[in-house]
């Protein structure tokens, strides 16, 4: 049997949990998600606890166990205490600022880049002198955090040879030498 999905989720204080034949919804202070359960996965609430049911062995439900299980728990800790992913731009010259939720990125190009943001996501920028700058990017959705973040990585990836462009804190990069004299 699946590990992970076997494992049963903790509904913490304040969250709400309302099971719909097959979509499950959560709100919390943060805000409200919904999923839809495909392939027979069944989902019930024991005693402050959400518990996820498959139906056979076959490889399709034990993929989709563990996925939906995650899934239901991502969104859980997403409406009560939320996802925040840092981006740090590494480069001479390179800077952010932003203006509510559109982001304004100079990083290299003739022109700036201006990205709307979706209103779901938080947007933050920090510039202090001498260090790089980092956006932050918070919600209560982990699907759209990372889709914006990867989104704006995509827009100058960190090269192998000197480390510029945008990359993930904490990300570790794979550095090639360059060429021996």
């Amino acid at each position: 049997m699946s590990r992970i999905g076997k494992s049963p989720i903790a509904i913490p204080a304040g969250v709400t949990v309302s099971i719909n034949g097959d979509t499950v919804t959560v709100k919390g202070k943060l805000g409200e998600l919904s999923q839809e359960l495909t392939d027979g996965i069944s989902v019930k609430e024991e005693d402050g606890s959400i518990v996820l049911d498959r139906p056979s062995e076959s490889k399709a439900h034990r993929a989709k166990h563990g996925l939906y299980r995650a899934l239901i728990n991502n969104m859980i800790q997403g409406v009560s205490t939320g996802w925040t992913k840092e981006l740090e731009l590494v480069g001479v010259g390179y800077r952010a600022s932003n203006q509510g939720n559109v982001l304004d990125l100079a990083i290299g190009f003739s022109h700036n880049i201006v990205l709307s943001i979706a209103p779901e996501v938080k947007v933050e920028t920090v510039s202090e002198k001498g260090k790089n700058p980092i956006v932050k990017l918070t919600s209560f959705d982990k699907q759209l955090v990372g889709q914006v973040a990867a989104k704006i990585r995509s827009f100058r990836k960190p090269e192998p040879y000197k480390g510029k462009g945008i990359k993930f804190v904490g990300e570790e990069l794979r550095r090639k030498a360059g060429k021996s004299a």
